[in-house]
């Protein structure tokens, strides 16, 4: 009787910690970004078309994610300057369609705030990127009665270490990035 029971106690903690698949509501998400113009503004924009996917337990906890947007899908609420920042002079989505983000580390730094470390792929260069996370919060969804996360990462890149852009448009370098994130277990 107690081999029985150990077993049904190892069983249990394994399926509790057992790692699942969580994807992104396009619908409750997005991809933000902003970068100065000229040195004395800010020009915002988002990324309408992405997958994001995600590994990990249903605390949420250690996610593995996989991330892919679609370069084509820029859109800064200026049709003209869009149509410029998929042209060669900056994401040339003809040649690099989507860029790529593949979590390598995670290290929790807080109760719900944690730093995710990746791999991003953008115009053809693969540089590591580092994103400050945090969990919102988990929930039931009442429609589907499965697990629903809310994240927010932020972080910045340097435009000029993935060529994006030529050196001397008058953008800054540094493009900082804020995503929302509601993940839905699969």
């Amino acid at each position: 009787m107690k081999k029985l029971s150990f077993i049904l106690c190892l069983l249990l903690t394994v399926s509790l910690t057992a790692q699942m698949t969580w994807k992104a509501d396009p619908a409750h998400s997005n991809i933000n970004f902003s970068i100065s113009h000229l040195a004395i503004s800010e020009i915002t924009g988002t990324f309408g078309e992405f997958e994001i996917t995600a590994k990990a337990n249903e605390t949420f906890s250690e996610p593995v994610f996989t991330v892919s947007i679609a370069t084509k899908s820029i859109d800064t609420g200026i049709s003209k300057r869009d149509d410029h920042l998929r042209s060669d002079d900056f994401f040339a989505v003809e040649t690099h369609p989507e860029m790529t983000f593949k979590s390598t580390s995670f290290a929790k730094t807080e109760d719900k705030a944690f730093k995710l470390v990746g791999d991003l792929s953008l115009h053809g260069t693969t540089k590591p990127v580092t994103l400050e996370g945090k969990l919102n919060g988990i929930i039931t969804d009442q429609k589907s009665q499965k697990l629903k996360a809310g994240l927010q990462l932020t972080g910045s890149i340097n435009r000029k270490d993935f060529e994006v852009g030529m050196k001397d448009f008058p953008i800054g370098e540094k493009v900082v990035m804020v995503i929302n994130l509601e993940m839905a277990q699969q």
